[in-house]
């Protein structure tokens, strides 16, 4: 019989409310939850949310904890919450400030998913404390060049755990800094994100960003990016090359949406669409035919084997998986329902192969997604791991 934990998840879906973010920490909520554990989603630091409804970050923290609250109870985890604006007194929602400060010192283990927030003494107290890095490359990179920063944030935990599931392969190029790094992957819950095959469906999806700024890295003389869109800049003539139709859920400045139309991709605006947890973001790849997506370049270059929550998404509604390749595929096969590319004519020759058979692609991506992405496997993997 499992031994029942109290396992406390810090994370920052209040402060960035949308579907990604949100569904990142619920599918891990769930992958604790459903295996019987006592799992509290807890935000608490002094980073300001952005508040939708005022279009702005703010110090009005309503949105925020109304999105965790019905969040949570959704997935059956009503009141298993606190917010904190930890520079700011009184502002504690969820748990008075004393309770939180007990939940840290209660727990088996407290889990820093996305290591969005900088632990204070209140988090130190925990007896176990796992950086959950979602993001691989970035953080080893800063570190390998002297960053204190990130120095501190991995310190600050006994055991780092990322989705880098390629690091200490012979054909990784992240510098791992003598850590003794665990591996996981984004879980899915298969429940909450049930199959749904539409054989006429029209589009090749993705959602994100197009571009951003400010978090490219130098290392060793070679300048690493951070924005998918030089990556999505070598395939923009995709739809040119073949029948099938594209749409983007993205929407960059003017100049950028004409350059992608002109070269025959849709594109919707994500924002609404995201901030409906429940209900429009889900539909979005319940109604698409498979993805087609970039990484990015720090993922692709380095080969950290990176593979993508989106995607998890997606091969849990039963669509299959077009990604540029991060050698991810050395750790979830790939030719049927999920495939890795490189090349123009490798993504060509992916899109031939899911329309050719596409039921049977439409299965297996969702046979994949049991296999691999099944939110109590990877929670209980991450836990046997990490000890516990």
């Amino acid at each position: 019989m499992i031994r029942k934990l109290k396992i406390v998840i810090l994370g920052m879906m209040g402060r960035c409310p949308f579907g990604g973010q949100t569904w990142l920490y619920l599918n891990w909520l769930r992958a604790f939850s459903t295996i019987g554990h006592d799992v509290w989603y807890v935000e608490d630091d002094t980073v300001w949310p952005y508040h939708p409804e005022l279009n702005r970050v703010s110090d009005d923290c309503r949105y925020a904890t109304r999105h965790i609250a019905s969040c949570l109870e959704r997935v059956g985890l009503k009141d298993q919450w606190a917010y904190r604006l930890a520079d700011r007194k009184g502002a504690c929602w969820g748990l008075d400030e004393p309770k939180l400060n007990q939940l840290y010192r209660d727990c088996d283990v407290l889990l820093n998913i996305v290591g969005a927030t900088d632990l204070r003494d209140e988090h130190r107290k925990a007896r176990r404390r796992v950086y959950v890095e979602t993001d691989p490359a970035t953080a080893e990179l800063h570190l390998a060049m002297g960053d204190e920063h990130t120095r501190l944030a991995f310190a600050d935990h006994d055991t780092i755990v990322t989705y880098g599931e390629n690091y200490g392969a012979e054909d990784c190029g992240v510098p791992t800094c003598g850590i003794d790094f665990k591996k996981t992957r984004q879980p899915i819950d298969l429940e909450l994100w049930p199959m749904h095959f539409d054989p006429n469906a029209p589009y090749f999806t993705t959602i994100g960003n197009f571009k951003q700024s400010g978090s490219d890295v130098v290392y060793n003389g070679e300048t690493y990016h951070w924005s998918k869109h030089h990556e999505w800049e070598k395939f923009i003539h995709l739809p040119r090359r073949t029948r099938q139709q594209f749409e983007l859920a993205m929407w960059p400045d003017e100049k950028d949406r004409e350059r992608l139309q002109a070269q025959g991709w849709t594109l919707t605006p994500p924002l609404q669409m995201s901030l409906d947890i429940f209900g429009a973001y889900p539909a979005f790849f319940r109604k698409s035919r498979g993805e087609f997506t970039v990484a990015k370049d720090q993922n692709v270059r380095l080969r950290s084997g990176w593979f993508s929550e989106r995607d998890a998404c997606y091969l849990a509604t039963g669509k299959p998986v077009i990604a540029q390749d991060t050698a991810f595929g050395r750790s979830i096969p790939t030719g049927e329902g999920l495939f890795a590319f490189r090349t123009m004519d490798e993504a060509l020759a992916a899109i031939d192969a899911i329309n050719s058979d596409y039921r049977r692609h439409c299965n297996k991506a969702r046979e994949l997604a049991q296999e691999y992405l099944s939110a109590p496997k990877i929670g209980a993997k991450l836990l046997q791991d990490i000890g516990l």
